[in-house]
């Protein structure tokens, strides 16, 4: 899905920054654009970005428990 047409940034792009480090907004604006013209998207940008990296940041041991 496009998160920010201006820049045509979608919610994989998000998700792949937060994969290669991305830790806020403004770094996500900087390596995607998003958030970077019109700022509408910017909410859900910041959504998306911080569910990506609390997907990423879970310990090990939570997701064995939930398997």
């Amino acid at each position: 899905m496009y998160v920010c047409i201006c820049n045509g940034v979608t919610d994989r792009d998000i998700r792949q920054a937060a994969e290669a480090g991305c830790r806020s907004v403004p770094e996500l604006t900087m390596r995607t654009g998003a958030g970077a013209n019109c700022g509408s998207c910017l909410e859900l940008a910041s959504s998306l970005l911080e569910q990506a990296r609390n997907a990423r940041e879970l310990p090990l041991n939570v997701l064995q428990q939930a398997a």
